[in-house]
């Protein structure tokens, strides 16, 4: 059994973007709900939902907590509390932890074992290795691809950081490719260090000692020898990292990847919102709809003040919400107006509390699905 309506067509793997305190995590956990529900089985993975959505969704983030550690594997959810017992379909929930991934990746590649600890002992590797640039965003589309290659799953809903981390993420792999095929990377390679651990580039002798007490004082030499000795103990994986990253810029450049990009309906956001539109377009993603999430209702004009009438802030809070209701709906008309031809835009309406269990997170599924435009 498979999705149905306006949502049968969409890509089997649909990748959540935006910017931060839109919903974009709660929406990617709505659609994902939804998917079970119609009888698909659905894998939801997301970096850092809130106390609440994962209440909802049962899950926990520590080892050895109850509910079960979600950052270790895929969770199923129990989907029959989501009010609908006889739904055919499966829920499965996972906390992105790009450190596990890389270490998973290390595991996959190393030659043989004395490499694998080497580099998995190395201070730089525990401590630092997870901040250089790129690395955190990357494995979380190296999930995303680990997922896929598995095919245990029907429908893959992937939620990402906030636009600027997105933005890091969606061009992490070619970051990777250009990294291991650059220059900084053979200079890294050298021996800089003797089997003493001093510090003796041949291509300057004589200066080995003073050079050592510079840097020393500068950075650390420990810190320099222990990147030294992690670049070349990770020497014999770059060709796997290097093919593995190509296959993962082109997993997410897919006609079967679709992207999802979540925004705030006012006029004010529509620059942001624009950029991160072109920007998935002019990489080549399928960009298939535009969220404008949270818009205000227009609630009629408030009757004047009486003995029987509203009172004065009653009456000035309509007049809030009206107007704030009539900003949304001109940002919406502005944001159609712009991608006219381009991917659907659905509106959604703004909640009076966030789901907070499986049931209103059903629900707001249906209604994603109910707005969505073709």
């Amino acid at each position: 059994m498979s999705g149905s309506g306006s949502f049968a067509k969409l890509p089997k793997r649909l990748v959540f973007v935006g910017s931060g305190g839109v919903g974009k995590t709660t929406l990617a956990a709505s659609l994902a709900v939804h998917f079970a529900a119609q009888g698909e089985r659905t894998l939801v993975m997301t970096f850092d939902p809130s106390l609440r959505l994962k209440d909802a969704l049962g899950i926990g983030d520590s080892a050895g907590s109850d509910p079960p550690d979600a950052r270790e594997a895929e969770v199923r959810v129990a989907l029959s509390q989501a009010g609908d017992p006889q739904a055919g379909g499966e829920l499965y929930a996972h906390l992105l932890d790009a450190r596990r991934t890389f270490d998973r990746l290390i595991h996959r590649y190393a030659p043989d074992d004395a490499s694998r600890d080497r580099i998995l002992g190395n201070r730089f590797f525990r401590h630092l290795a997870g901040r250089l640039a790129g690395i955190l965003e990357y494995m979380a589309v190296e999930r995303l691809y680990e997922a896929v290659k598995a095919e245990r799953f029907d429908r893959i809903i992937l939620d990402t950081p906030p636009t600027r981390e997105a933005l890091e993420f969606l061009d992490a792999p070619q970051r990777i490719v250009s990294f291991l095929d650059s220059g900084a990377l053979r200079v890294a390679l050298k021996p800089w260090f003797d089997q003493g651990g001093h510090f003796r580039p041949k291509a300057l002798p004589g200066l080995g000692m003073p050079l050592e007490a510079l840097l020393d004082r500068m950075v650390g030499i420990d810190l320099l020898r222990d990147m030294a000795e992690f670049f070349q103990a990770f020497a014999p994986l770059f060709d796997g990292f290097r093919e593995r990253a190509l296959e993962v810029e082109g997993l997410l450049q897919s006609r079967d990847t679709g992207f999802v990009l979540v925004t705030a309906p006012a006029e004010r956001n529509l620059a942001g919102t624009m950029f991160f539109a072109r920007h998935l377009t002019e990489r080549s993603h399928n960009l298939v709809a535009v969220i404008a999430n949270r818009v205000h209702p227009a609630p009629g004009a408030p009757s004047s003040g009486g003995a029987d009438g509203p009172e004065k802030t009653e009456i000035e809070g309509l007049e809030l919400m009206r107007w704030l209701g009539e900003r949304d709906r001109d940002g919406i008309a502005h944001l159609k107006d712009l991608l006219a031809g381009g991917p659907a835009v659905v509106s959604l309406p703004l909640l009076a509390a966030s789901p907070t269990d499986l049931p209103r997170l059903a629900a707001l599924g249906r209604t994603l699905e109910s707005a969505w435009v073709p």
